[in-house]
């Protein structure tokens, strides 16, 4: 059995699979509520939770290990979960609770009025010979625009920024590593892409096993960019709301890490 028929029946065992362009699905009692605001929540790596229009999203659950090693694991209900690719650190969703929509592939989906795009680039500057494919995921929630990269590491061309649009946030890896922008990659993503808000994901924390994690910290990110409107919070959460987004440039908000390490023996 090859890999993704492996992942596909794992996946089927967890809930509803949405894997074909155009697919549309209501979520019964889940009524469509305009909050106009998003609470977005970092989870670790590239794992974030995203709550609004009475629904959560969950992108990129992992495993932990390496990078990840020391979070804790993102065991939270989520209406919708949206995978990136087939990765450890990018593709968990056996233990997750519930019975979340899964999308794993590219293509135009539909989901109680959310739409949502998976774009398909390269993992790896490779053109995707080492490490596959990687799934942008592209949608509205709560009045945002987002977009989010998981762990793309092929630069974003004028097909891509085409498809990409300019989003109200983006989510970009800057680690680096063979599966993921450096911080000189990242820098070119952020000027193509112009977001109004971006977070930087996918880099070496305190949580990581730096003995097995090949990324680098955020702060050579930071470096690059330091003529921009930089915050480091004290949370691993920030909410957005349409009227508060500038009305040119960019904010860069930098989540905390130290919130989400597990407890020493959740790690074992």
């Amino acid at each position: 059995m090859k890999r993704r028929e492996i992942l596909g029946a794992g996946l089927a065992a967890m809930g509803t699979i949405l894997t074909h362009p155009g697919s549309s699905l209501a979520l019964k009692g889940k009524p469509l509520i305009d909050n106009k605001s998003l609470l977005v929540e970092w989870l670790g790596q590239t794992c974030f939770l995203f709550s609004g229009n009475g629904q959560k999203i969950l992108v990129n659950p992992f495993r932990a290990i390496g990078c990840t090693a020391g979070y804790s694991l993102p065991k939270v209900d989520a209406d919708v979960i949206l995978i990136s690719s087939y990765l450890w650190d990018e593709g968990a969703v056996e233990d997750l609770p519930g019975k979340p929509k899964i999308l794993y592939d590219s293509g135009d989906f539909n989901i109680n009025g959310i739409k949502i795009q998976g774009i398909s680039v390269p993992h790896d500057r490779e053109k995707g010979r080492r490490f596959g494919n990687n799934i942008v995921w592209k949608w509205q929630q709560g009045g945002i625009n987002i977009l989010h990269m998981g762990g793309a590491a092929s630069a974003v061309g004028i097909e891509q920024k085409i498809l990409m649009g300019t989003p109200d946030l983006a989510l970009i890896p800057v680690g680096g590593g063979p599966k993921a922008y450096d911080p000189s990659e990242a820098k070119l993503a952020l000027d193509a892409l112009k977001p109004k808000v971006m977070i930087p994901t996918q880099y070496l924390t305190e949580a990581s096993d730096r003995s097995s994690c090949d990324l680098v910290g955020v702060e050579q990110f930071l470096d690059l960019v330091k003529d921009f409107n930089i915050s480091q919070l004290r949370s691993n959460k920030i909410r957005l709301r349409p009227k508060d987004l500038p009305s040119k440039g960019t904010l860069i908000r930098v989540l905390d890490s130290q919130s989400l390490l597990s407890k020493k023996s959740e790690t074992k």
